[in-house]
């Protein structure tokens, strides 16, 4: 028994010094990308359809997005499709089961705030 509780003592520590090996890494990521997203954002922010036509920008290529140009993005329904599709490509669930790395994790949760944000604002002006 004394070998076990060492074991799992081991373990515990070695979990703990991962997460906040995690911790760090991400905190370093979202110092190094805020710059980046803020410029992406910017004169944008509650604009659906150019977040969505310039998502390309901030998304890497493995998480699957597919470039919608802003033309097609005329109509209330072409807008409500490419939001669909934008917020399943960078869901958070959906992102972690891809496999992608924590930049990547971090890009998409921001882009999801941002598009989720720009939806409500987009539905109360234009689906009324």
């Amino acid at each position: 028994t004394q070998a076990r509780m060492a074991q799992a003592l081991a373990d515990l520590n070695e979990r703990e010094f991962r997460a906040q090996q995690e911790q760090e890494e991400r905190h370093r990521i979202a110092e190094a990308m805020e710059t980046e997203m803020k410029r992406w954002a910017a004169g944008k922010e509650g604009n659906l359809r150019a977040l969505l036509s310039s998502l390309q920008q901030v998304l890497s290529p493995e998480l699957g997005w597919k470039p919608v140009a802003l033309t097609d993005l005329i109509t209330s329904s072409q807008v409500k499709i490419a939001y669909k599709k934008a917020a399943l490509c960078v869901h958070p669930d959906k992102v972690q089961q891809k496999g992608a790395n924590l930049e990547q994790k971090y890009v998409a949760e921001k882009v999801f705030d941002l598009l989720k944000e720009a939806w409500n604002k987009f539905n109360a002006e234009e689906l009324r």
